[in-house]
């Protein structure tokens, strides 16, 4: 099955750089979701029990992987929700992108059919906004940061009558998740890494804020470098960022040629997530090898952003050097 069985393919809200001119970005942008889509306000809920749930055997804390065993006896027709472990940290927000990580399998048989411990990263995702199947959207939201919850979702909570056959799952499954939350992030959010140096009077000066508002781009009137710069910011302390990683991020674009603002999540009121393959060369290459935790600036010329063909309806004008900064909360 797909790695991101429960999740949607790339959100729509990167909209000055996912549609890049590329034909395999073009195509990852509309490529519908494995999983079911859900509107909110027509999302099924259920009642919330205590049970009953099986029982973990190993990996008993809080980022271990769980076995777990199979149900005992018949599944509640209900949403059964238990958390495991209480954690100390912030209540999980309706939509927030939540960083979890999880083990799914079915009921009945105990098979796994997902689970992100053997990925080696947590899963990065929107909840409470039917993004997710209903289930986790109703049980996840309000749960303290640092906890283990384990789930049993009947079918209408899940993928419904129609199952997800590429999963092994059928439409009369009920299914059993335990997931640890790790973190949350929103349009608030900002990196908190270790200040940087900004000595090259020649590149654009970043605000160094952390209080969740977009930095500040100064942009010099100077000329435009013809290579792609990269540089830290502010330097976190996250694991490496790989060319096949996905990544959440905060980020404001400006042109350099008038320091104008093109394209800011700041201004949208929230953090973007997409694979790295899957936007501008100069995202791609850039993020690259540089730490989550970090704040970044990026100055893509134009043979790395979108050259002859910038998107239409943007301010962004042929061959446009293309500033940004970039906070990178996560690998997603």
């Amino acid at each position: 099955m797909r790695r991101r069985s429960l999740l949607l393919a790339v959100p729509a809200g990167l909209l000055t750089l996912a549609g890049c001119g590329d034909d395999k970005a073009d195509k990852a942008k509309s490529k519908p979701s494995d999983s079911p889509t859900n509107s909110p306000s027509a999302a099924p809920t259920a009642k919330i029990v205590a049970g009953p749930l099986p029982e973990i055997t190993k990996g008993t804390k809080f980022g271990q992987k769980p076995t777990v065993a199979k149900g005992p006896g018949k599944a509640s027709s209900d949403l059964a929700v238990k958390t495991l472990i209480e954690g100390k940290g912030k209540e999980v927000a309706k939509g927030d992108y939540l960083q979890a990580d999880y083990l799914g399998q079915i009921w009945a048989t105990a098979k796994v059919f997902d689970n992100s411990y053997d990925r080696g990263k947590p899963s990065v995702f929107p909840i409470g906004v039917g993004q997710v199947i209903p289930g986790w959207d109703q049980a996840l939201v309000g749960k303290k940061l640092g906890s283990r919850v384990e789930l049993a979702i009947p079918p209408k909570m899940g993928y419904g009558t129609e199952g997800n056959k590429q999963a092994g799952i059928k439409g009369s499954d009920t299914l059993v998740f335990v997931v640890d939350l790790v973190g949350t992030f929103n349009g608030k959010s900002s990196v908190k890494g270790k200040e940087v140096a900004q000595s090259n009077k020649d590149l654009p000066k970043v605000g160094t804020n952390t209080d969740g508002k977009a930095p500040s781009i100064d942009v010099p009137k100077t000329d435009a470098p013809e290579k792609l710069v990269a540089s830290y910011i502010l330097e976190g302390d996250g694991d490496e960022l790989k060319e096949t990683d996905g990544v959440l991020c905060q980020y404001r674009g400006v042109l350099w040629a008038d320091g104008k603002e093109f394209d800011s999540s700041y201004k949208n009121g929230q953090p973007v997530q997409f694979q790295l393959a899957q936007v501008v060369k100069g995202w791609a290459q850039g993020l690259t090898g540089k730490k989550v935790g970090s704040r970044v600036l990026v100055v893509v010329p134009p043979k790395l952003g979108y050259g002859e063909k910038p998107p239409e309806g943007t301010p962004i004008k042929k061959d446009s050097t293309m500033v940004f900064c970039v906070d990178i909360l996560a690998k997603a």
